[in-house]
């Protein structure tokens, strides 16, 4: 069966957003952002769904917006980092998608993320984390998520990479392995 959807999975600031739509314009397909999704449907941004309403509500209502977006078709969909944690939702994507795993490092991660405060994962309730407090933290999540994404399809390192040399990369491998072509 060929599958006509593309999940990208990968660590915070791992190029998931950034890359998604550029891969799906240069193969005709469709992009949208799990993340965004969910926002547009709630009228909320994902911070204060974590916020108001906590982590287990937004994760059902992650798996409930992802299952709906399995029914469409020539998509590229950027998932949010955590996304891959739930095992229903690793399955939906395995079974009806082609599953990209962005890979980056921690310092990577840090690099891109040390001056953001949207991640709900990376607040701290009472100070600004030091350097060494978020490469921890990242560290933490990092590892905690690594099974999941090792079981990726296709695995492509994201560091010190211009996203143009990315895309190209992925490209080529998305239509020798699994044969997607442009539309």
């Amino acid at each position: 069966m060929k599958k006509n959807l593309i999940f990208l999975t990968g660590f915070m600031a791992s190029g998931k957003s950034t890359i998604g739509p550029i891969l799906a314009n240069t193969i005709g397909w469709n992009f949208l952002d799990l993340d965004k999704v969910i926002e547009k449907k709630t009228s909320k941004k994902i911070v204060d769904i974590f916020r108001a309403d906590g982590e287990k509500y937004f994760r059902e209502l992650e798996t409930e917006t992802l299952n709906e977006l399995i029914l469409l078709k020539k998509y590229v969909i950027s998932l949010g980092g955590g996304t891959i944690e739930n095992e229903i939702n690793l399955n939906m994507m395995k079974t009806n998608g082609i599953l990209v795993y962005l890979e980056t490092s921690p310092e990577a991660a840090y690099r891109r993320l040390r001056f953001k405060r949207d991640r709900p994962a990376l607040l701290f309730d009472d100070h600004e984390p030091t350097k060494e407090e978020l490469l921890k933290r990242i560290n933490s999540i990092l590892s905690r998520r690594l099974k999941y994404y090792n079981q990726a399809d296709v695995k492509i390192n994201t560091d010190n990479k211009a996203v143009g040399i990315t895309v190209d990369h992925l490209v080529r491998i998305l239509r020798k392995d699994f044969k997607i072509e442009e539309n």
